[in-house]
């Protein structure tokens, strides 16, 4: 990763730290050079409310790594798997801004899927054509396990061939320990560590129709019933803008998110992942991976502006 990068949302941007100019109101090269020392120590002292189980990762986009707990082992990731079903999508079919894409039609067999009662589904009818863009919003933000695999068959022509695709977009992306063995995470065998799915989303997050959806706290479908609620209540908190929840008995409770930290020229862009919180069963896991989240994004958006600025020393563990 580039250590000055910019990251640009709407009139705004996120902006990174280092060598060279690092976008309206950045740091220049020999200013960054003097001070990334003192940087580099008062992240490395900054004291996160880290979950006590699981696995756990935190970086600051430009700027690096803010430490990861748990080890790792690949470990399942339930429907966190999802990002990389879009983000191959995406890849494939780009959207730009304002852009719905082709119409999909749905097959009989994801229909079919729509009625299971030991997954979660979207709920589609066989002939319904949506767009590309409203496919993508009941698989990220309904969590739609049919809609991953109607996606994959629309893609690649069978889920298997789609599957061979993540797989090759995770070892471009440098995922090392991460194998997807289907489209919308629900097998145990898919797996990863926190590590590598922070370089997923990375990614994903500059993927500007993949951005803006998971920014979504709710939307309508025409012909779907009902409001299309986020399974991300984390996107309640200010200043969080994404990404992607997942729970199941094997995998536990999980969450992959984005957060503003800053404001105005100011703002930073920081992702964070959280797996295995297996915490009484899948919905009280995910209650815990959105808690212990949710604490990891107020220590950092507390204490992260003072430690770049050098002023971190009431902020930090002494």
């Amino acid at each position: 990763m580039s250590a000055a990068l910019v990251a640009v949302v709407g009139a705004g941007g996120w902006m990174g730290l280092g060598g060279g100019e690092a976008g309206r109101g950045g740091v220049s090269g020999k200013d960054g050079a003097a001070h990334a020392p003192q940087r580099a120590a008062a992240l490395a002292r900054l004291d996160l409310p880290w979950p006590q189980e699981g696995q756990a990762s935190v970086e600051v986009e430009g700027v690096g790594s803010l430490g990861s707990r748990g080890g790792r082992e690949p470990v399942p990731i339930a429907s966190v798997a999802k990002v990389m079903t879009a983000y191959v999508i995406l890849k494939a079919h780009p959207l730009k801004r304002g852009e719905d894409g082709p119409q999909i039609e749905v097959d009989q067999i994801a229909a079919q899927e729509a009625l299971s009662l030991s997954e979660s589904t979207a709920s589609i009818r066989q002939g319904q054509r949506l767009s590309q863009r409203e496919h993508l919003e009941l698989l990220l933000l309904r969590s739609g396990n049919n809609v991953a695999r109607l996606l994959a068959r629309w893609d690649a022509g069978s889920q298997e061939a789609f599957v061979a695709k993540m797989n090759r977009a995770a070892a471009k992306l440098g995922m090392t320990r991460t194998t997807y063995t289907g489209a919308s995470g629900i097998e145990a065998t898919t797996r990863s560590t926190a590590d590598d799915q922070l370089k997923l989303a990375r990614a994903a997050m500059r993927e500007p129709a993949l951005r803006s959806i998971v920014a979504l706290r709710e939307t309508t479908i025409p012909g779907v019933p009902g409001t299309i609620t986020n399974t991300n209540r984390l996107l309640d908190k200010p200043g969080v803008i994404g990404l992607k929840t997942g729970s199941s008995t094997p995998a536990g409770g999980n969450l992959m998110w984005a957060a503003e930290v800053g404001a105005g020229q100011k703002r930073r862009l920081v992702l964070g992942v959280v797996l295995g919180q297996h915490d009484a069963g899948p919905s009280a896991g995910l209650r815990a991976a959105v808690e212990g989240s949710g604490r990891l994004i107020d220590a950092v958006q507390d204490r992260l502006p003072a430690a770049l600025d050098g002023r971190d020393d009431r902020l930090v563990q002494s």
